[in-house]
């Protein structure tokens, strides 16, 4: 199995397809194997990058916390291992502000970049109503399963047919994160923000969101699109923060066409 090597931590990743690089950066906790809707549809056209953030899946679990600079260099690694000097990058969610503070970092090294439901920072950033936080209560207490349950509506539409989001649970209960992993990211990202620096930004910029998005609410997305110069932004229809499972078509279209105009 490949791995990169940095900062104390081995960087499982996985390469799928030819063309292109394009570099895939998963959330808070969740590992590579949530981009399972999107490999179909972007396989087909580029070399798909995918990899497990330190903490969680089959990278290493160090002393944290992880901190979204550390987080990005792990991303330069994984490019380095892979042999890749320069790639399109795709980040959901914590993944979305890996790839801005990468984008910050190596510019040389980014193609294009797409954002997806994330934000600039919880300091600066939108925040989910206070009601929707209390399905953390007793947090510790409950098993993987409940928290999943528990979670679900906060990540998807409620359009979404139930044997979607059934088949996400499955590939994230067999992959659940430990929870020192899960924490060492969430302390990290705690005090990270973009938002001063977004106008540095040089790559070309695609902003997604979707429109229900509970837990990252959608302004986020308009504050991304009026400080990064000439991003484009586009809200998606009846989805959610998971809109590759909410509306997986038409997402995907949106960024295959994207990446092509480039």
């Amino acid at each position: 199995m490949p791995y990169a090597v940095n900062r104390g931590a081995r960087i499982y990743w996985e390469s799928h397809g030819e063309g292109e690089p394009l570099v895939l950066l998963m959330g808070l906790s969740f590992t590579l194997d949530l981009w399972h809707r999107s490999l179909p549809y972007l396989t087909h056209r580029y070399r798909t990058i995918l990899l497990d953030n330190r903490g969680v899946g089959r990278s290493s679990v160090p002393r944290g916390p992880y901190s979204v600079p550390l987080m990005a260099r792990d991303v330069a690694a994984v490019m380095d291992a892979a042999g890749v000097e320069r790639a399109h990058l795709i980040g959901a969610s914590m993944g979305g502000m890996i790839a801005q503070e990468f984008a910050l970092r190596f510019p040389h090294r980014v193609r294009s970049l797409i954002l997806g439901c994330t934000s600039c920072g919880i300091l600066r950033g939108k925040w989910p109503k206070a009601g929707l936080l209390r399905v953390f209560r007793r947090w510790r207490r409950i098993t993987p399963a409940e928290r999943t349950e528990r979670l679900a509506p906060l990540l998807y539409s409620p359009r979404t047919p139930p044997e979607r989001i059934a088949e996400d649970v499955r590939i994230r209960l067999a992959n659940y994160p430990r929870e020192r992993g899960y924490l060492n990211q969430l302390l990290g990202m705690i005090p990270w923000s973009s938002y001063r620096r977004l106008p540095r930004i040089e790559a070309p910029t695609l902003i997604l969101h979707g429109e229900q998005d509970p837990l990252m609410p959608v302004g986020n997305a308009f504050l991304l699109a009026r400080r990064i110069p000439n991003a484009r932004l586009v809200i998606l229809p009846n989805a959610s923060h998971f809109f590759t499972t909410d509306q997986p078509e038409l997402a995907h279209r949106i960024v295959l066409d994207f990446l092509a105009s480039l």
